[in-house]
């Protein structure tokens, strides 16, 4: 079964939490919250809170082995943008682009994912 949480219009810019994501996908949900906590990046700090959430949504639907997942899928797409305007020289105007993104990560059990895809024949040419 699947566990997801969502964490939507994060504070960081995509760019600084997809390493992170980069860093903790496929990996045992335990060795991802070890790799995250000792990171002092913002986007460290929201993506750890992102999976331990999911944790606790995997444990609030009493999933039988909390220690057996694995994280999945980590997905850091990007979210609206604050646009605001800094005033320059001569009466020229900078754009300021704040970016806020949005943090999905799923936790699945092992047993899912060794799923076996059957191996197709190709058409003879003949």
């Amino acid at each position: 079964m699947q566990y997801r949480a969502i964490h939507r219009f994060a504070d960081t810019g995509p760019r600084k939490i997809r390493q992170f994501a980069d860093l903790i996908r496929g990996r045992n949900v335990d060795e991802a919250l070890q790799l995250l906590r000792f990171y002092h990046n913002r986007g460290a700090k929201l993506l750890e809170a992102v999976v331990r959430s999911a944790l606790g949504n995997a444990d609030d639907k009493e999933c039988p082995d909390l220690d057996e997942l694995f994280v999945s899928e980590v997905r850091v797409d990007g979210a609206p943008m604050f646009k605001r305007i800094q005033p320059r020289a001569r009466g020229t105007a900078f754009q300021i682009k704040r970016r806020l993104s949005h943090i999905v990560v799923t936790l699945s059990d092992p047993v899912e994912s060794e799923v076996t895809v059957p191996a197709t024949v190709p058409a003879s040419a003949g």
